[in-house]
C-alpha cells in the first residue's frame, strides 16, 4: 500500500511539473510580450516602429507624422468661426490598461456622441493618456497629453487633443483613478459603467488644426488633429498613478517629435501668442 502511495504521489508530482510550470512560463512570456516600446535604443524603439511590421511602414516613411512642433513661426492665422460642433452624451464604458497607455472606450459605434468637422461627423470611440505630451507649443513639452479619438463608418480619423501641466487634479481623471491604479502593470479591462465625456471640458474656442497621423503604431496617416490651445491641470499624483499602471517600458509613452514637411498649422482664435500658461 505505501508503494502504491509513493507510486501516486510521483505521478501527481510529474503532472503538476509538466502541465503547471509550462503554464507559467507561457503566461510570463505572453506579459512580457511588446509588438512595441517607448525605451531609447531599443529595437522596438519609435526609431524602429517602421521596420518592425511591413503594415507600419508610414512609421518611417510618412511624411504626415504625428506629433509637431506649433510653433508660432509655423502658424496660419485662420479669421474664422469656429467650425467644431461637439454633442456628446454619457454612455457605458470600458476602462483598459493596453501596456502602453491607459484608455477609456465608449461601447457602441455612435452611442456617446460625435463632432462635427467640416460637415462630416465623427463618432467618439475612446480617450487614452501620453505623458509628458506628444505635441509642443514652441518647442515646450507639458506633463500629460489627452487623446480623444473619434471615427467615422469609413474609418476617418479626427482627434481631440489637450495638454496640462502640473497643478490642480483633473476632475475627469480624479473619477477614475481608483480603477487605474487597482490594474498597475497588468493588461486588464472592466466595466466602469456610465461615463460623461462632457466632463472632458473644451475649454476655449481657441485651437491648433493641422493634418497628421496616429502616434502609435501603424501611424495612420489622414487624421485631422485639433489641438486646444488652453492648457489645463493635472497633479503630480495623477501623473504618477499614469506611469506606475502601465508597463515600464511605456512609463514615459510620447512619440518624438516628426518633421512638418511643409504643412500648414492653422490657428483658430484671435492670435496664437496670447498665453494661458
Amino acid at each position: 500500500m505505501k508503494q502504491q502511495r509513493t507510486y501516486v504521489l510521483c505521478c501527481c508530482t510529474l503532472i503538476f511539473a509538466l502541465v503547471v510550470s509550462p503554464l507559467s512560463v507561457t503566461a510570463q512570456e505572453v506579459e512580457d510580450e511588446r509588438e512595441f516600446d517607448y525605451t531609447e535604443g531599443s529595437e522596438k524603439g519609435p526609431a524602429h516602429w517602421g521596420d518592425i511590421k511591413e503594415e507600419w511602414a508610414d512609421c518611417k516613411t510618412g511624411r504626415l507624422q504625428s506629433p509637431i512642433d506649433m510653433s508660432d513661426r509655423r502658424v496660419k492665422m485662420v479669421q474664422k468661426k469656429d467650425n467644431m460642433k461637439r454633442n456628446y452624451r454619457p454612455f457605458n464604458a470600458t476602462l483598459k490598461n493596453r501596456g502602453h497607455d491607459i484608455m477609456v472606450q465608449w461601447e457602441g459605434r455612435d452611442k456617446a456622441g460625435s463632432i462635427q468637422l467640416n460637415c462630416t461627423r465623427y463618432f467618439l470611440r475612446q480617450c487614452h493618456w501620453h505623458s509628458p505630451s506628444e505635441h509642443t507649443i514652441n518647442g515646450r513639452r507639458y506633463d500629460m497629453e489627452l487623446h480623444m479619438i473619434h471615427t467615422t463608418p469609413e474609418q476617418k480619423i479626427a482627434v481631440v487633443g489637450y495638454l496640462y501641466k502640473i497643478g490642480k487634479p483633473d476632475a475627469f481623471l480624479s473619477k477614475l483613478l481608483n480603477d487605474i491604479v487597482s490594474m498597475t502593470d497588468q493588461k486588464s479591462e472592466r466595466n466602469i459603467g456610465i461615463v460623461d465625456p462632457r466632463e472632458i471640458k473644451f475649454g476655449g474656442k481657441k485651437y491648433y488644426r493641422y493634418m497628421g497621423s496616429l502616434t502609435t503604431p501603424p501611424c495612420k496617416q489622414g487624421v485631422i488633429w485639433t489641438i486646444n490651445k488652453k492648457i489645463r491641470t493635472i497633479s503630480k499624483d495623477q501623473v504618477r498613478a499614469l506611469r506606475v499602471a502601465v508597463h515600464d517600458y511605456a512609463e514615459k509613452n510620447a512619440r518624438p517629435l516628426q518633421p512638418l514637411n511643409q504643412r500648414e498649422i492653422h490657428f483658430h482664435g484671435t492670435s496664437p501668442k496670447d498665453t494661458f500658461n
